[in-house]
């Protein structure tokens, strides 16, 4: 699929966007040996792009597993200046981003990735991935709110069921495990909220097959290439 070259420079970690349009309007961009002009796509893996007499070459495609701590963004950038994934990846991680999100409160597993194909994958919900959260709920919640969540309950964008496992609970509040297979926005509050059961904590534990495991908060984790390669066959079947 065609980019635009100055976003594929970007993408490759040769420069931000801006700066690669200043690289591609001194004329130091080829495109298959042609000096590129500004605005002009290439096709990656068939186009041959240099900058200078050194080839520009798509970067390989990868996961980065992210514990991320409560008070950061699950975004690549903020206008308000808060904290985000961003912030927890190097250099060589450029062109990666999150595969959904996780509201700013939570904490816990965020998947991040440079393989579109993945990461819609992970995400539509017509292939129903599970995410796993772990979950402190205000109050006591008994079994026959349990046994509503796992029914249903209609929020103003639809009905939506949770699987639940009861840990602990007391008069003062209920330790859960949350099973859901959609990624609407702040979804597991949403529907504490609606069964009057607010949320106190809240961790992602799992998205789909991927663990958090002993991973710790602000830790990343690069999968290796052999690690990636079963993710993909798993999710994608190839």
């Amino acid at each position: 699929m065609p980019v635009r070259l100055q976003k594929y420079l970007s993408e490759c970690g040769v420069a931000s966007r801006r700066k690669a349009e200043g690289l591609i309007e001194e004329g130091r961009v080829r495109v298959n040996g042609h000096v590129a002009e500004l605005g002009s796509s290439i096709t990656p893996g068939v186009d041959r792009v240099t900058l200078g007499k050194k080839p520009v070459l798509p970067p390989e495609r990868g996961v980065v597993l992210l514990h991320k701590p409560g008070g950061v963004v699950t975004t690549m950038s903020d206008p308000g200046g808060r904290p985000t994934v961003a912030h927890f990846l190097g250099k060589k991680d450029r062109g990666y981003f999150p595969v959904g999100r996780l509201d700013f409160e939570s904490t816990g597993l965020v998947v991040l990735t440079n393989d579109g194909d993945l990461a819609n994958h992970i995400m539509h919900p017509s292939y129903g991935l599970e995410r796993v959260y772990e979950v402190v709920v205000a109050g006591n919640m008994d079994d026959k709110t349990v046994r509503r969540l796992e029914r249903g309950v209609r929020l103003s964008d639809g009905k939506v069921a949770a699987g639940i496992k009861v840990f602990s609970r007391d008069e003062s509040k209920s330790k859960l495990r949350v099973t859901i297979s959609v990624g609407k926005n702040r979804i597991v509050r949403r529907i504490m909220d609606h069964v009057h059961h607010p949320v106190q904590k809240l961790k992602r534990v799992a998205h789909g097959p991927i663990r958090l495991g002993k991973l710790r908060v602000g830790e990343t984790k690069r999968l290796t290439e052999s690690q990636y390669k079963t993710l993909r066959k798993q999710i994608l079947g190839k």
